[in-house]
């Protein structure tokens, strides 16, 4: 059982981010990065699927800068144990095309089942794990809450819609892309943090997977903007009947939705 998870590296949910001059991107310097939380989620069920089944392997992959490298190392701290870093070169690259990376990388790795995060914080696409599939020709299951195996060739895959519960039963090879609530991740420990600094991170380029990334590219970002600011909001003083009267007032003669 060949598990492979693709993760990405975004920009710490607590960091202030700026637009660059150019309105193209935003501005790197001094802003921590982080593994995407949502494929955190995939991370920990590739790892209890390692613990479940004897014979299961894990790998994580990623496509980025050489900052990159430093999640993998929180994976392989974790528990996993290979990783593979796809340098990014300086284009930009779509959505579609950087899928078609990772699924030409899986594909050299070899592959039972492939996880990833249902979307990424960053850019919000949510379009990774469907595209990879599609390009593979497998099946896909987008925001699991619940992975149950059959068998070493079946699994069962739980996910909340708007007051349901689907429940696949799918054949591998698939992709399964994980929601908020498919497990709780793990914190490595200082021993697995210690043991990833040694380990072997593999690289594999795009130009010796036969692939002019250039030439994949569908979309591109024209521009970066920041959302129009929000109008100021209004104190209403006074005792709560006459705080109630004023809020009437404003809504029928000022913000006139009564």
């Amino acid at each position: 059982m060949k598990i492979v998870v693709c993760i990405k590296q975004v920009p710490d949910t607590e960091a202030y981010i700026k637009i660059n001059s150019q309105k193209t991107s935003i501005e790197e310097s001094g802003i921590k990065y982080i593994i995407n939380p949502y494929d955190e989620f995939a991370l920990e069920e590739a790892l209890r699927i390692k613990e479940k089944l004897n014979n299961a392997e894990t790998a994580v992959i990623t496509l980025g800068a050489p900052r990159t490298q430093e999640a993998l190392r929180s994976a392989l701290a974790l528990g996993i144990e290979k990783a593979v870093l796809i340098p990014q070169e300086d284009f930009i690259l779509d959505n579609f095309s950087s899928a078609f990376i990772l699924a030409k990388t899986v594909e050299r790795l070899g592959y039972d089942l492939i996880l990833c995060g249902k979307q990424a914080i960053d850019d919000d696409m949510a379009q990774t794990g469907g595209i990879i599939a599609s390009l593979l020709n497998i099946p896909f299951v987008s925001l699991a809450t619940k992975i149950e195996f059959i068998d070493n060739s079946q699994i069962k895959v739980h996910r909340e819609i708007e007051g349901f519960t689907e429940v696949f039963k799918i054949k591998l090879p698939a992709v399964i892309s994980a929601q908020k609530g498919l497990n709780e991740p793990r914190y490595a420990s200082l021993m697995g943090i210690m043991q990833a600094k040694k380990k072997i991170i593999s690289e594999i380029k795009i130009q010796d997977l036969g692939i002019n990334p250039e030439n994949l590219i569908k979309t591109k970002l024209t521009r970066l903007e920041y959302p129009s600011p929000r109008s100021q909001g209004k104190i209403l003083d006074g005792d709560l009947k006459e705080a109630a009267q004023k809020l009437v007032k404003f809504l029928r003669e000022e913000a006139k939705i009564i």
